[in-house]
């Protein structure tokens, strides 16, 4: 184990399922000690268990719905309740709607998405503000997506959502600098909560969603992903802030075609 995060303590929402759990496995691999939060509270008190056990690191997992500012602003106390203080805020956390074609979302929809997305971030980084000032500086790390950097189709409120967050992370690192509060984003593609139900269930699929991956091959979230997250978490990084990094093997540079096979359906209104 590296230790690169001992002594730190730090939040992870999402925590337990997809990327966020093999982050959490990650950061408490590393030396932190960990608030894992997540919709489903049974699910992150068992990840924080597993921690425990497997790691031995110190970890707990409460039930937090990132859409209701009251609710991230008690695990931000928590976390600082249980742990003494607060370094490292990874708003992993996100929302989309359904599938479905712009002209068919509604307000409610996007306005879902927003809450968690962008919202949930904007409210736990307000409230870790006074920690971070504290303990002479702390960490943000935001996630975007390379949805919102091609303009995915079907995902208009979850492209506006990460769209609006990498703006929050310029003007968070921009006017907290003076603090040693710094705030970078990362830009992830790998074997995330849907992305391996995918490759479980339809043949074929790992190979054809990876084959334009100058890597050629889809990225472990404990192994691949969480590293980033540890480093910008870390002292390694004390001289970077406003950075959005792409942790996707380079799936970037030729983007992805998201055109829906089924697109005449949705047209006329079906499929939705």
């Amino acid at each position: 184990m590296s230790r690169l995060l001992e002594g730190k303590v730090a939040i992870v929402t999402g925590g337990a399922k997809g990327l966020g759990h093999g982050i959490s496995r990650r950061l408490a691999r590393d030396g932190a000690s960990l608030l894992i939060t997540g919709r489903d509270g049974e699910a992150t008190a068992e990840v924080a268990r597993q921690i425990r056990e497997d790691i031995g690191g110190e970890a707990i997992g409460i039930a937090t719905d990132v859409g209701s500012k009251e609710q991230v602003e008690a695990m931000v106390q928590r976390a600082v309740d249980e742990f003494g203080g607060l370094d490292i805020l990874c708003n992993n956390a996100s929302s989309m709607g359904p599938n479905i074609l712009m002209e068919h979302k509604t307000d409610e929809m996007i306005r879902r998405t927003l809450d968690v997305a962008l919202f949930g971030s904007w409210w736990g980084m307000k409230a870790a503000f006074p920690h971070f000032k504290a303990r002479g500086g702390g960490s943000v790390i935001n996630f975007y997506s390379i949805d919102a950097q091609v303009g995915a189709w079907l995902h208009t409120d979850y492209n506006i959502a990460k769209s609006a967050l990498l703006g929050l992370t310029r003007s968070g690192a921009v006017e907290w600098g003076r603090f040693n509060i710094r705030v970078n984003a990362i830009a992830p593609t790998g074997l995330g909560q849907v992305f391996a139900q995918l490759v479980e269930e339809v043949p074929g699929f790992l190979e054809a969603a990876t084959k334009n991956n100058p890597l050629l091959r889809a990225g472990d979230p404990e192994e691949d992903i969480g590293p980033v997250v540890s480093f910008l978490g870390s002292d390694m990084s004390k001289f970077i802030t406003g950075e959005l990094i792409n942790v996707d093997g380079g799936q970037h540079l030729p983007g992805y075609v998201s055109v829906p096979h089924n697109l005449e359906e949705l047209e006329k209104g079906e499929g939705q």
